[in-house]
């Protein structure tokens, strides 16, 4: 039932800030943040209840709740977590406190309507990481694509109602395919068993011929990897990621990209594991592309946004080498890479707001020598910098590397190409700081350095960072569990 009360909390506080707001906007605010700040505790308080001792013996599923919906057709209400998803949850949280921050004094205009949009955006995340009934899967997948759309198309900057256009089109297309493949596995398994049902655990005993898990597979595949995104299917990224307010893009970049990382491991490899064991190499492959091609056009940029969009699409390449690797060290690092991806490509994206906001402009080259000025941003930027080209002693050189580890004995060669993302990530990542921060000063107008507000916001993601980087071995004894039974079906099929 506490999974229920969470998603409710952030649909219903949506509805009050709406209503609100034409008597007091200052108050909207505080009911959005309290909101995510009582979810946030919500999930500590689970995970508290599940150390990490009882976790390893314990089983899969932590928390579970389960109730008729429409059952003439088979729907139910069936929510359920495991270590993954409390993760997860933990993360879209721990993002939406710092999403509602970085929005404080950032939004004038139809306030309430944005606090809406962006509580039920968080809801629709927060339900696409606990739906285990496919039909409610897709309605929360839904849930956090319209929102967003509105994020982009309103409160986004110049060029928004395209960019917002193009996020749309793209995300839908995938999710109409995925809906296709949902019936089509619905109809089968009800056709066998003389049963319809969209129950995640009844649709795992579904016997598919290889043909038609084939094509099933690939309809779910192409909204999650659109969703994550791969190449080729990136395009609406770096145009969503530049004209998005400063939350839109943390929430694009820190959650939205992983519910599509999150569909693969939950329900790709696991509903069809033979499917996903044929096109393993493919899939690797194109991640390996993703990021060569994602560092490339990062170092090619001057808009600072969409470099930083780029460097998501390098970054997650290395999600889908690991996944299709299946290997238990690398489906952990997977983990640590959309964790602690979300954690630092944030925290970029905040970082790039808050220029924006003293600056008015996104291009790198009217920047320069900011750190005379801002010393306290600076040593910021530093630290997220050094974490985005996989710094060890921060979290995103655990993900990378363990990815690469498990990746080498599946495929060696995709693997040592992989690793010139850790090459090309440096020469991105040290041109941003040397453009933006250091060299000569090009603005002479002295600029404010961070606020309380905004210092607390970034030592909160710091600390993250730093953290998950000395001692990740809570995060990967959390999703063990799940990585196990992922590991044993993906050997079964590929036997």
């Amino acid at each position: 039932m506490i999974l229920v009360v969470m998603i409710s909390i952030l649909l219903v506080a949506g509805f009050f800030c709406w209503l609100l707001a034409q008597w007091n906007v200052s108050m909207v605010k505080w009911i959005s943040l309290s909101a995510v700040a009582i979810d946030f505790l919500l999930t500590c308080f689970i995970l508290w209840q599940h150390s990490v001792t009882p976790l390893l013996n314990s089983p899969a599923w932590l928390v579970e709740y389960r109730a008729d919906w429409i059952p003439s057709f088979g729907i139910s209400f069936h929510l359920a977590a495991d270590g993954l998803s409390l993760l997860l949850l933990l993360l879209c949280f721990f993002l939406g406190l710092l999403a509602v921050a970085c929005s404080w004094n950032e939004i004038h205009q139809r306030t309430g309507f944005y606090y809406f949009n962006l509580l039920w955006t968080l809801a629709g995340i927060a339900g696409v990481f606990v739906a285990l009934d496919l039909f409610l899967f897709y309605f929360f997948w839904e849930v956090m694509l319209v929102p967003m759309y509105f994020l982009i198309a309103i409160w986004g900057d110049n060029n928004r109602r395209y960019a917002a256009y193009k996020f749309f089109i793209f995300t839908q297309a995938g999710g109409l395919l995925m809906l296709l493949a949902i019936l089509a596995l619905y109809f089968i398994h009800g056709a066998q068993t003389g049963t319809y049902s969209y129950d995640y655990f009844s649709l795992l005993s579904t016997t598919l011929s290889p043909t038609a898990s084939r094509w099933i597979m690939m309809g779910f595949l192409l909204a999650f990897v659109i969703k994550l995104p791969a190449v080729p299917f990136h395009n609406w990224l770096p145009d969503a990621h530049s004209e998005a307010p400063t939350a839109g893009s943390l929430i694009l970049a820190g959650l939205l990209l992983k519910t599509g990382a999150y569909g693969i491991i939950r329900f790709v490899v696991p509903l069809f594991p033979q499917a996903a064991a044929a096109i393993a190499g493919w899939a690797m492959l194109f991640g390996v592309i993703g990021i060569v091609y994602g560092a490339l056009m990062a170092f090619a940029q001057t808009d600072i946004k969409r470099l930083i969009a780029y460097t998501s699409v390098s970054h997650m390449g290395f999600v889908l080498l690991g996944i299709f690797s299946f290997r238990e060290i690398a489906l952990q690092g997977v983990v640590m890479q959309m964790i602690t991806h979300g954690i630092s490509t944030g925290a970029l994206f905040l970082l790039a707001g808050m220029l924006k906001e003293r600056l008015h402009t996104r291009d790198i080259a009217q920047m320069g020598g900011l750190w005379t000025s801002m010393p306290a941003m600076g040593g910021m930027a530093l630290v997220f910098v050094m974490a985005s080209l996989g710094l060890p002693l921060l979290g995103n050189f655990i993900g990378e590397f363990l990815v690469l580890l498990g990746a080498f004995p599946a495929n060696g060669p995709l693997a040592i190409i992989a690793t010139l993302g850790f090459v090309f990530s440096a020469l991105y990542s040290l041109r941003l700081m040397q453009r933006v921060f250091l060299g000569p000063l090009t603005i002479e107008t002295p600029l404010r350095d961070l606020n309380a507000r905004e210092l607390a916001t970034m030592i909160a993601l710091v600390i993250s960072i730093v953290l998950l980087g000395i001692y990740p071995q809570p995060v990967l004894d959390l999703v063990r569990p799940t990585v196990m039974q992922l590991v044993e079906g993906a050997s079964v099929a590929t036997r």
